[in-house]
């Protein structure tokens, strides 16, 4: 039954996870001020370039609901029209604390998914496939609201949002430093004067240190993401008091989307990070930039807060 009440549980926090989450913060601050010795280096003005990455990231913090909404083809459903998982989304939304999504939608598509989006808990939106409402039963499914909830109210989108601005600076001086090197900006090309080629070995240098520190950062704000998504898992089976019922929604996810024709998975592939669990699984060599935790080791967390619920 849908109208079952979620048992709230406190599960406790897992101070492990949440020294790994300060750790990689504190290193991206570190990233932050090497970059910004860099610009000094490079005689480049810091304000103009951190002004237009605030502003390409502010355009993005305000836009992601809508989006990602329009990326998925994920359609605004009205409590009318689907009563049952309104429902739902209220009750567990109480006992979460924080205020209805301002907007619930579904997705037309066979692959069960959901995700959850949105700058803040007054203007968040949760997204949840047709796939994902046939294929759980009802614990399952409250287990994937109370999930999607729990990045809402840890401000998932937003805390993500921000710390890729690095990012997004150092992508944008990666172009300009390119261009410049490409034109002679450099001042290689000149022969005359040992200050000119200093110039140039300097500014090698800094579009050196520039790429590192991209690189760098990217590792970072993705193991960031790994570990918010354990925190949501973590706070999603705390709300409704079942995190095997968590554990099993994550494995029929997983499971189904291996049936599916990966043709059909690339269509909504660029919303891969919004998801529950990634609709196309990363390789070894690419798990360290993967945005989510391997499933089994989420399933194997999950399952010992089972047994930490029933001990207690």
């Amino acid at each position: 039954m849908l109208n079952k009440t979620p048992k709230s549980h406190a599960i406790g926090r897992d101070f492990g996870l949440t020294a790994r989450m300060a750790l990689t913060l504190v290193l991206l601050g570190v990233a932050y001020l090497a970059l910004f010795g860099l610009l000094l280096i490079a005689g480049i003005n810091p304000i103009i370039v951190i002004v237009l990455g605030i502003a390409m990231v502010f355009f993005q913090y305000y836009m992601s609901d809508k989006l990602v909404l329009a990326a998925t083809k994920a359609k605004v459903v009205t409590e009318e029209e689907q009563p049952k998982l309104h429902e739902m989304i209220d009750r567990i939304s109480a006992a979460a604390g924080i205020p209805k999504p301002k907007k619930i939608a579904i997705m037309d598509e066979d692959a069960p998914n959901a995700f959850a989006t949105g700058r803040n808990p007054k203007n968040s939106t949760v997204a949840v496939t047709t796939g994902l409402i046939s294929k759980l039963n009802n614990d399952e499914l409250e287990a994937v609201i109370g999930h999607e909830l729990a990045h809402i109210k840890n401000r998932d989108v937003m805390v993500m949002t921000w710390a890729s601005l690095i990012i997004v600076i150092a992508g944008y001086l990666m172009q300009m430093m390119f261009w410049m090197s490409l034109f002679g900006g450099f001042g290689g090309h000149r022969r005359s004067g040992g200050g000119q080629g200093n110039a140039f070995a300097i500014m090698m240098l800094v579009y050196v240190g520039v790429i590192l520190i991209y690189f760098v950062s990217q590792m970072l704000i993705m193991a960031l993401s790994r570990y918010r998504e354990f925190a949501a898992d973590r706070g999603g089976a705390s709300v409704t008091g079942n995190p095997s019922a968590l554990a099993s929604a994550l494995r029929k996810i997983s499971d189904q989307m291996s049936l599916i024709p990966e043709k059909d998975l690339r269509q909504v592939e660029h919303a891969n990070a919004f998801f529950i669990i990634p609709v196309l699984k990363s390789g070894f060599l690419s798990s360290m930039g993967a945005s989510h935790p391997p499933t089994e080791k989420r399933i194997q967390r999950l399952l010992e807060m089972e047994n930490t619920l029933r001990a207690g």
